[in-house]
């Protein structure tokens, strides 16, 4: 997968975070501030892009990961599945 193994989660900001705050019960009202807090552990993430890269790879539906809430990711994976049939063609 992607050529990295998953040793990279040791290094994530989120490491001794509650995991609570990165998956929020829906996407508004109170979710709203908790998908915000969770996207700022993200900002300063050394491993934010790697953790994207997984999510987007994984197909991971639930969440907030590499900085990014359920429905940014859906048109992330989207655009990536679409760059891996052409590539394939």
């Amino acid at each position: 997968m992607l050529g990295y193994d998953e040793g990279w989660r040791a290094h994530a900001a989120c490491a001794d975070a509650d995991c609570d705050l990165f998956f929020p019960i829906g996407v508004t009202g109170p979710a709203v501030p908790q998908i915000a807090a969770a996207k700022a552990v993200c900002a300063r993430c050394d491993v934010q892009s790697t953790c994207l890269d997984f999510a987007i790879v994984t197909n991971q539906e639930y969440g907030v990961w590499g900085g990014t809430s359920e429905e940014e990711r859906r048109l992330l994976r989207r655009a990536w599945r679409a760059r891996q049939t052409r590539q394939a063609s």
